[in-house]
């Protein structure tokens, strides 16, 4: 290990398994003190009696690490501005915030319930803004105060947010907002020292495996994991780090051995008459358009 977060304190929501657990054991491993975050429920947000941000802080201690748990719910504002309280309470400073937490309800767009909706928009979206404006008015205030600091946000979005996913209309919705949110954080706060990112990352966790269960499946013995959560940390580390400088306000997917850039919307084709056109002269020019752009991506999870 290099100790690339010698010195940070780091903050990881829905850290008790998967990709959130690995990301805490990865950036203790590189010398950051870790608050680790998770509610304690099921894969569909219901509540669970057992502690799992405990037992990923006694693995983190067993190591030689050093991390807190942190129980709250951080869709609420009282919960999200605990994460911060309890960051600058163990350690005496706050450095990297890793938005994580999330579940899914999963169901076609007609048989989706309101309160699926609901759940699973404040779980991502709701449940990355609020530690995230926790976070930001602390680093805002230290900035004005003229300790500018060199602090970093890794948000996670889904291939879901980026092509859409078939059955998985709320999950989509949510992790396509978290991307809105990221770009917008990153051009309000980078004045103040603050880079903000998002991931899109492919692994196998609880909201996968068995959604997609041969694409996630373990290799044989000896065969390289390409769907171990494990894989993806190493990214997050890195852009949770000081290492980051001058990287902001963008998406990369990762997979595997496999990181990407992505690029987003851009304008493609365009016609523009100079004045208004009839309905008929913009279906012809709409159908011109298509014609010479480039055919979209297929639907996550129908490929």
């Amino acid at each position: 290990m290099t100790g690339i977060c010698s010195g940070r304190v780091a903050a990881v929501t829905g850290a008790g398994r998967g990709l959130g657990r690995a990301h805490a054991l990865a950036l203790a491993a590189e010398g950051a003190k870790v608050v680790v975050n998770d509610l304690g429920v099921g894969l569909d947000g219901a509540a669970e009696t057992d502690g799992p941000a405990q037992r990923v802080v006694d693995e983190i201690r067993a190591l030689g690490g050093d991390a807190v748990a942190h129980g709250g719910d951080i869709a609420t504002t009282d919960g999200a501005a605990s994460l911060i309280t309890t960051a600058l309470e163990a350690f005496g400073r706050f450095d990297t915030l890793v938005n994580n937490a999330g579940f899914l309800r999963d169901r076609m767009l007609v048989n989706l319930d309101e309160d699926d909706w609901d759940a699973v928009m404040r779980v991502h979206l709701k449940g990355h803004f609020l530690p995230l404006q926790h976070a930001a008015a602390h680093w805002r205030a230290e900035a004005k105060g003229g300790r500018t600091p060199q602090a970093r946000v890794v948000n996670t979005s889904s291939g879901a947010g980026l092509l859409g996913s078939v059955g998985q209309g709320n999950y989509s919705a949510a992790k396509a907002g978290i991307i809105g949110l990221t770009l917008v954080a990153a051009a309000e706060m980078g004045r103040y020292g603050v880079q903000i990112n998002a991931i899109a990352p492919a692994a196998r966790t609880r909201m996968t495996e068995h959604t997609f269960a041969e694409t996630m499946a373990a290799p044989g013995e000896g065969g390289f994991d390409a769907m171990a959560p494990e894989n993806v940390s190493p990214l997050v580390v890195w852009l949770g780090s000081a290492a980051s400088t001058g990287v902001t306000g963008r998406v990369f997917e990762v997979e595997g051995g496999r990181i990407t850039v992505m690029e987003g919307w851009r304008p493609g084709p365009t016609a523009d008459k100079g004045a208004r056109w009839s309905p008929a002269e913009a279906g012809e020019a709409a159908l011109g358009l298509l014609a010479a752009s480039e055919i979209p991506q297929p639907v996550y999870g129908s490929r």
